[in-house]
């Protein structure tokens, strides 16, 4: 297969394509100094020219762009992949949160993801719109809560950890599996990929797990109630590990 990845200088995609070179497949990512994904001509004309069998779009950019990416995968029957976010959903009314419930987001990163789903799903019905929380690894910046904790820590000298907030949150490893088994077998709508989603840890043992098995013993975790938000995204469970397989530490935490 030959996939066409978005965002292979971010903190996800990289992740989904070692994924897919592992399993043997053929990867292109998309150059913006090449070619302006804004440039709806020039970009047409370059996605017409690569014989591509399937899309995953992972990176940021506008929803005219993702709108026209989902419309070259109807046009050919290809798998057309975009991942959105938990974000899509406000804390008023609380979760869990199912593929099928109203989006609330009133902020402007989830504005803005709600655009592009929407954008997808009306250029390709037979899209998937995966839904992801927070990331977890060891090693990669951008949307990653490890890293995020380290950097707290750093410029706070604490990690504000709230019990009364139950995150989406799942190690990247496992989302970039769950990815890749969409564009293998693609499954048509929203769908969402939560390692929390059945287990409901507060983000205050999430992160006291992190710090033991990460050995983070600078963290000055500090518990409190000050957030409260069920994050969690509903329905998915069967394509992902429970969160405690992967961390067994909140087992003790």
């Amino acid at each position: 297969m030959r996939c066409l990845i978005t965002g292979l200088r971010g903190t996800l995609a990289p992740v989904l394509a070692r994924e897919l070179r592992e399993a043997g497949h053929e990867l292109l990512g998309w150059d913006r100094e090449q070619v302006d994904p804004e440039d709806a001509a020039a970009a047409s004309a370059w996605l017409a020219a690569q014989r591509l069998d399937a899309i995953a779009h992972l990176a940021m950019g506008s929803a005219d762009w993702a709108g026209r990416l989902a419309a070259h995968a109807a046009a050919r029957g290809l798998p057309m992949l975009f991942t959105s976010t938990a974000m899509v959903f406000h804390h008023e009314p609380d979760g869990p949160h199912g593929p099928q419930d109203a989006r609330t987001a009133q902020d402007d990163y989830g504005r803005y993801k709600m655009a592009c789903e929407d954008a997808v799903r009306a250029a390709c019905a037979e899209a998937t719109v995966a839904r992801i929380g927070w990331q977890i690894d060891a090693e990669r910046p951008g949307n990653n809560m490890l890293m995020a904790l380290d950097d707290w820590q750093r410029r706070e000298g604490r990690v504000a950890a709230s019990a009364a907030w139950r995150p989406a949150c799942s190690f990247m490893d496992d989302t970039a599996a769950a990815l890749m088994g969409l564009l293998l077998r693609p499954e048509p709508g929203v769908v969402h990929l939560d390692s929390n989603a059945d287990e409901a840890h507060g983000f205050d043992r999430i992160a006291a797990a992190l710090r033991a098995r990460f050995g983070r013993g600078d963290w000055r975790i500090e518990v409190h109630q000050d957030y409260c938000h069920d994050q969690r995204l509903a329905g998915g469970q069967r394509l992902m590990p429970g969160l405690s397989e992967r961390l067994p530490e909140l087992l003790a935490a």
